[in-house]
């Protein structure tokens, strides 16, 4: 069995393994794999053998080597998000928080996993840098938008990897590529952007192969100041003896039905559930979903806007939806280019979003704004009835690369993600965690995750419940075709 980051942690605390030795296997494992999978932006390798060399790391992570999605900065190191655009952009003179938190738990950073341009789509395909593949099955997408993440864990590259989520894109590639991933509440970590009651909707954590990492992660991450919006949740350790109401919904949140062998998995959760002694009822979502999706996308070309400088939001930059991390990061664009962007340097997905974006009526986006609190009104009040909700994580397990990538219409890439996407954007908006879970897995070996998610501040239920799932039906030592340790399983 490949260890987890925990174990790994540990045999370096005996010295059964140096943190050297533990950096050196994964960089081996990384260049084998990514010829395969182009899970990888730019390498770290020499700053990270550096540093593992070093000694003095402290930390619950010391010397477990680590990927960081190429959406925030590491000094010296270039920051791309994907585009082409960001090519000749100066390199960052310092470090996000969130690295530095990395960093502060004895992670050691080989390199920077990709991720779709500006992590706008479900899929890592960048036409900058192509795309990444899945380890179970090559033609398939790893999922995105921290794709680059999933496919390097699955394939056992190293226990668990940097992900980011501003409407699926940690529960997405976990979900294609098998693995674990949480989406926590906003502001919960460090580096999250941090306002009482605003719309945040991007939340950062991991994508790991054990539920115990990232609980570990998580608590090691976790805000604990006093201005934490949040109390604080500490180590979550294993399950609970609390028995759940489980609200079991089936359709998308736009309506639409999902493929019958993530219906067939959704189903035979529902009943592992109530083996374990919980209460299963089906539900329904409780706002319009047709509304939200719109909504929401007016938020997402609003992004896309101002990356290409066409103009500056007329809204405040931490009320943004998909893309807000990327404003803080990118203003090259309005500032910077000398010239109006072009699909020389960015895709046209992007360029179309934001040519729509520019003829929205005055003041639509603070309607938005308005409708997306009462969504949120709406979706906590679902937990009167609820202590959490099940449903698939995607309507479809995967879907074959070249099928949503960035040089599509709008109009095409709307529909194609509705069809593959169309369970996670409303937590991103409803400020609520949720995670997916590999509980299912296709007669062709494809896996299928289940999606649970809470109210706003309910990780801990997740994480609790998530260890009682990961007992009852155990997934890490499932192995996809494509993987650094050998054979599947």
């Amino acid at each position: 069995m490949t260890p987890d980051a925990t174990a790994l942690a540990a045999m370096i605390r005996r010295k059964d393994i140096t943190a050297l030795e533990a950096v050196d296997d994964a960089i081996a494992r990384a260049e084998a794999m990514q010829p395969k999978l182009n899970f990888l932006v730019t390498a770290m390798f020499e700053q990270a053998r550096a540093r593992a060399r070093a000694g003095g790391l402290s930390g619950p992570f010391a010397g477990v080597p680590y990927l960081i999605k190429d959406m925030y900065d590491i000094a010296g190191v270039p920051t791309r998000w994907g585009a082409r655009a960001t090519e000749m952009a100066p390199l960052p003179a310092e470090s996000s928080p969130q690295v530095k938190a990395f960093e502060a738990t004895g992670l050691v950073l080989i390199g920077k996993s990709s991720l779709g341009e500006f992590g706008f789509l479900p899929t890592s395909e960048p036409l900058a840098f192509g795309p990444t593949r899945n380890p179970w099955d090559l033609s398939l997408s790893s999922g995105g938008s921290s794709g680059g993440a999933a496919a390097a864990v699955a394939a056992g590259v190293l226990p668990m990897a940097d992900a980011a989520d501003g409407g699926g894109s940690i529960r997405i590639p976990a979900s294609a590529c098998g693995l674990f991933g949480l989406k926590p509440s906003p502001s919960r970590l460090i580096g999250d952007q941090h306002t009482a009651g605003g719309l945040e909707v991007t939340a950062e954590h991991c994508i790991s192969r054990s539920v115990r990492d990232s609980a570990a992660l998580f608590a090691a991450m976790e805000r604990v100041s006093a201005d934490a919006l949040l109390p604080p949740i500490g180590a979550v350790t294993g399950p609970s003896k609390r028995r759940l109401r489980v609200g079991h919904v089936i359709g998308s949140i736009g309506g639409r039905q999902p493929d019958a062998e993530v219906r067939a998995g959704v189903d035979s959760t529902a009943r592992l559930l109530e083996q374990l002694g919980h209460t299963v009822e089906e539900t329904t979502w409780p706002l319009d979903g047709a509304a939200l999706n719109d909504d929401f996308f007016k938020f997402w070309m609003a992004g896309a806007r101002d990356a290409v400088g066409l103009a500056r939001l007329a809204i405040n930059p931490k009320i943004v939806a998909l893309a807000s991390l990327a404003l803080q990061s990118i203003g090259l664009f309005r500032d910077g280019i000398g010239r109006k962007p072009d699909q020389s340097m960015l895709e046209p997905f992007t360029l179309e979003m934001a040519g729509m974006a520019a003829h929205l009526p005055a003041g639509e986006l603070e309607n938005a704004r308005a409708r997306m609190r009462a969504y949120q009104k709406s979706y906590a009040g679902w937990f009167s009835s609820y202590d959490v909700i099940l449903s698939p994580t995607l309507v479809q397990p995967s879907v074959p690369v070249g099928h949503i990538v960035g040089s599509m219409s709008v109009e095409t890439l709307l529909t194609r993600i509705g069809e593959f996407a169309d369970y996670t954007l409303i937590h991103n908006v409803a400020r609520a965690p949720a995670m997916s879970v590999p509980l299912h897995w296709m007669t062709g070996g494809l896996p299928v995750g289940m999606q649970f998610a809470g109210r706003e501040g309910d990780d801990r239920m997740l994480f609790e419940l998530a260890y009682e799932l990961e007992a009852a039906r155990p997934w890490t030592n499932r192995r996809p075709r494509v993987f650094a340790g050998g054979s599947s399983v």
